[in-house]
């Protein structure tokens, strides 16, 4: 079970890994920061993340449906209804993987991704899989 920095260090083994972090959504604060930066500053692209994150995990239109087709709404935390985010650049990809945590859940990864090195579908899948190993103390 990887902390923070061994999971960071696995996300940039990924072919076209830039950059990757773990970021708080609620604060919008890095936990842990690893390779380069969209905008070369990686507290920015936190709070910039976080924004989408928060965005993404508190829209109705995202909510688990009950067994009777209603839409739940979600008051917890994003993995409720959200498993990730996928953003598509020019020359990159965004993925923000939410993580489970027994405490609130506020928590998720970001890894920026090379368009032209990179292979979306890997990545996805290894980053869930990283996430749900992940252990923050």
């Amino acid at each position: 079970m990887p902390g923070i920095d061994e999971c960071l260090l696995e996300v940039m083994r990924l072919p076209g890994a830039r950059g990757a972090s773990v970021v708080d959504w609620t604060s919008g604060l890095a936990l842990g920061t690893i390779g380069e930066s969209p905008n070369g500053d990686h507290e920015a692209t936190a709070a910039e993340t976080a924004e989408v994150a928060r965005m993404t995990a508190e829209q109705p239109a995202f909510a688990r449906l009950t067994a009777g087709g209603v839409a739940e709404r979600s008051e917890g935390p994003p993995s409720t209804a959200v498993e990730d985010v996928i953003v598509t650049t020019q020359d990159g990809y965004h993925m923000l993987r939410f993580v489970e945590t027994a405490f609130d859940s506020s928590v998720f990864l970001h890894l920026w991704l090379s368009r032209s090195e990179g292979n979306l579908a890997l990545a996805r899948l290894r980053l869930g899989e990283l996430a749900e190993r992940l252990v923050l103390a």
